[in-house]
C-alpha cells in the first residue's frame, strides 16, 4: 500500500506551505542519515519524508495527487512528458540542489536546514557549494544516484607537527568533529624528512555524501612547528650552540645533539661568536644523502663580572684594538 503523503509529513491535508516546509524541516532534521550514522533505517525514513515533500511542495503535483493519489503521475501524465514535473527520476548535483532530471522537482538542503546548513562547510571543500542532499525517490522504485551524490566527502585540515617528529619521524594525533557531533582522535604517521606543507591523505577518513555510500578522505596539510635551537633549510639543519667565553678563547669539545645522536663537536681556540662549524651527515635523515648539520656558536658571557674581571677585559680591548663592524653594510 503506497504511503500517505500527508501522513508522512504529519500534517493535514488543508496544510498551507509554510506548515508543510515546517514539519519537513522538523522530520528531515530527525531522519537524516548522516545525523543518524548508526541507525540503519534512517536513510529509508528520510527517503519517504523526502518524496512526500517533494510532490507536497509543488501546487500542481500536490492537486494531481489529492485527486488521484499514487497514482497520480500515471493518471496525470503530459502528453509526451510522462509524470508532472518529467520522465524517470536521475538525481544531479547543481549549484547547491539536486532534482529529478528534466523536472522542476528540487531538493534544497536550505530547504532542510532553514537556510543555515550545517554541512556547508564540508561540501565547500569541494569546490561547488553544497550539495542538494540525498533524493527521496519517488513511488514505485528506488532512488538512483549520480556519482557525485554517492562519492563521499573530502574534508582538508591542517595537522601541527613537532619539529623534532617532522625530523626523525613518528605519529602524531589528530582530533576530529564528525558530521554526528562526535568527537574522534586519528594516529597520523608521519615519515622521516617531512617538510612544512606537505600533504597527506587519508583514505576513508572524510565524510559520507549525500547518498552515503561511501566516506570520503582527509586531506591535511602538515604545519611544523617552530623549534626553540633548530631551523630547516632543505636538508641541513642549523642549531644555534651556546658556548663560554673559555671555551671560545682557549677551544675545546661541546656535546651536541643532533637527529641521530649526540656528537662532540670540536670549538676551535679563538672562536668568535656567529661562526659555523658544520657536521656532514648529521642534517635531515634521507633515503639518498642526508643532509649536514651546522652548528652556529653563540658565546655566552657571564650576567655578572667583578671590577678586576672588567678591567682584564678593557685591557684586552686596549691591547688588540679592531673593528668587527667595518665590513657591516646595506
Amino acid at each position: 500500500m503506497a504511503d500517505d503523503y500527508y501522513k508522512t509529513l504529519n500534517v493535514e491535508r488543508t496544510a498551507s506551505q509554510d506548515e508543510i516546509l515546517k514539519s519537513y524541516r522538523k522530520l528531515a532534521r530527525k531522519h537524516h542519515p548522516d545525523l543518524n550514522p548508526d541507525d540503519k533505517t534512517a536513510k529509508e525514513r528520510f527517503q519517504k519524508v523526502q518524496a512526500a515533500y517533494d510532490v507536497l511542495k509543488d501546487a500542481e503535483k500536490r492537486k494531481l495527487y489529492d485527486q488521484f493519489g499514487a497514482d497520480y503521475e500515471r493518471v496525470g501524465a503530459r502528453p509526451g512528458g510522462g509524470a508532472p514535473g518529467g520522465g524517470p527520476w536521475s538525481y544531479r548535483t547543481s549549484g547547491g540542489r539536486a532534482g529529478p532530471a528534466g523536472g522542476s522537482a528540487e531538493f534544497n538542503m536550505d530547504d532542510l536546514f532553514g537556510g543555515s546548513n550545517p554541512f556547508a562547510e564540508f561540501f565547500s571543500q569541494r569546490g561547488g557549494g553544497a550539495p542538494g542532499g540525498m533524493p527521496g525517490g519517488m513511488p514505485g522504485g528506488p532512488p538512483r544516484y549520480t556519482r557525485e551524490e554517492s562519492e563521499g566527502v573530502d574534508i582538508q585540515a591542517e595537522l601541527p607537527v613537532p619539529f623534532k617528529t617532522a625530523i626523525q619521524g613518528g605519529k602524531v594525533p589528530f582530533q576530529i568533529r564528525r558530521q554526528s557531533g562526535k568527537n574522534e582522535t586519528l594516529e597520523v604517521t608521519i615519515k622521516p624528512g617531512t617538510e612544512d606543507g606537505k600533504k597527506i591523505r587519508l583514505r576513508g577518513q572524510g565524510e559520507f555524501g549525500p547518498g552515503g555510500m561511501t566516506p570520503g578522505d582527509l586531506m591535511l596539510q602538515v604545519r611544523i612547528e617552530n623549534h626553540k635551537w633548530f631551523t630547516r633549510k632543505g636538508n641541513d639543519l642549523y642549531v644555534r650552540v651556546p658556548i663560554t667565553l673559555g671555551e671560545a678563547v682557549f677551544g675545546g669539545k661541546v656535546d651536541v645533539p643532533t637527529p641521530g645522536g649526540t656528537v662532540s663537536l670540536r670549538i676551535p681556540a679563538g672562536t668568535s661568536s656567529g661562526a659555523k662549524l658544520r657536521v656532514k651527515g648529521h642534517g635531515v635523515p634521507s633515503e639518498s644523502t642526508p643532509g649536514d648539520l651546522f652548528a652556529e656558536v653563540q658565546i655566552r658571557i657571564p650576567a655578572e663580572l667583578t671590577a678586576e674581571e672588567r678591567e682584564a677585559i678593557e685591557k684586552i680591548e686596549k691591547q688588540h684594538p679592531s673593528n668587527p663592524r667595518q665590513e657591516l653594510s646595506w
